[in-house]
């Protein structure tokens, strides 16, 4: 299949790699200066990238590697969002030019920018929005990446319904183990990075800032008090979840589902085995993506949508205002709100899954 991914970070160059050496043909767009330069300057030398995993080293070519949309989209069957939330916006702006009817867009993970696309262009496209990335990972040096952790499932929404058909035909061919959920609703605000992300790095601040940076958020932050913090806000979110008519699930009933082969095991179990045997270092300062990417894109986009619907959402709205406190910016003037996802689209995806709510407006 040809395939082009958006963002040359940790995630994009090592589902990349991983992609291309299924027999893929990858191509790498890099959409920014603003990261990772001297490892795109290594991939665009090389157009590879050496992927270690679990002590082996393989090489993967890529099929280009450019700045150029034209060029990285031409031809392209799938193309799979791996940039930052933040920038999805006018990220998929500068595509939607680019972007022919019966392509399919994989974004890894949402957030519920299938909004931004159905703002940005009316071409006949399948959105599916991931909860979270298949491979935990991180760049090693330039042109070199290293796997931490493979998901044994990975769960997404897909817009519309009635392109699920083609996107299980996508899916099958990255050959990653997927469920699909009801909706690209349910994949954006069961993304474990707006609860764990959040209170693990808000929490985290001193120990960052005392340490200079030498920290393991998920083996050190999750005490029992802070622990009570998750569920709070995790229950939020299940009300809100469920008003849309989902399911309610626990954030450590869906990392079990996302971590574990044993499905009997203890949720809480394997959270902190995850924690303390397979999680990333860090963060090593506190103006980090854990807060400046999942505060305004994952709780705002929370609490806009509880103000919505009329449910409280006190336990997000306190890490909001502290998160804003701490980095002096204004994360709800940032972030996700129906002003910005535009109610038009939100009212098209609930009449697309047959939802029958009223979304009240802010």
């Amino acid at each position: 299949m040809n395939i082009t991914i958006v963002g040359t970070g940790n995630g994009g160059t090592t589902i990349g790699a991983d992609l291309a050496l299924k027999g893929h043909q990858v191509t790498l767009l890099k959409t920014s200066d603003a990261l990772h330069n001297e490892h795109f300057k290594t991939l665009a030398q090389t157009r590879q990238a050496e992927i270690t995993e679990n002590g082996t080293s393989r090489t993967a070519r890529f099929a280009g590697v450019t700045t150029d949309y034209t060029e990285a989209l031409r031809g392209a069957e799938l193309i799979i969002l791996f940039i930052q939330t933040n920038y999805h916006r006018p990220v998929i702006h500068k595509l939607a030019p680019h972007l022919r009817a019966g392509q399919c867009v994989l974004l890894e993970p949402g957030y519920f920018s299938t909004c931004y696309f159905l703002q940005a262009t009316r071409k006949d496209l399948t959105i599916i929005e991931a909860v979270s990335s298949p491979i935990d990972c991180r760049i090693a040096a330039p042109g070199k990446v290293r796997v931490l952790f493979r998901n044994v499932m990975n769960s997404f929404g897909v817009y519309p319904k009635a392109k699920r058909p083609h996107a299980v035909q996508m899916l099958e061919a990255l050959q990653y183990p997927y469920r699909l959920m009801d909706n690209v609703i349910e994949a954006a605000l069961h993304n474990p990075n707006l609860i764990v992300h959040t209170i693990g790095a808000i929490f985290s601040i001193p120990r960052i800032e005392y340490t200079d940076g030498q920290y393991w958020m998920y083996r050190e932050v999750f005490t029992p008090h802070v622990w009570n913090i998750v569920e709070s806000l995790d229950k939020e979110k299940m009300d809100v979840l469920e008003r849309f008519g989902c399911k309610r699930m626990p954030y450590v009933e869906a990392c079990k589902r996302r971590n574990s082969q044993d499905q009997t095991a203890d949720a809480m179990d394997v959270f902190f085995d995850y924690a303390d045997h397979s999680s990333p270092k860090g963060p090593d300062e506190p103006d980090s993506r854990y807060i400046t990417e999942d505060v305004p894109q994952g709780l705002v986009m929370l609490e806009a949508l509880g103000l919505a619907l009329k449910i409280p959402t006190p336990t997000c709205t306190g890490l909001i205002n502290c998160a804003s406190a701490a980095m002096k910016r204004d994360f709800r003037k940032e972030g996700r709100n129906l002003r910005s996802l535009g109610p038009a689209s939100v009212r098209r995806i609930l009449a697309d899954g047959q939802i029958q709510v009223q979304v009240c407006a802010e």
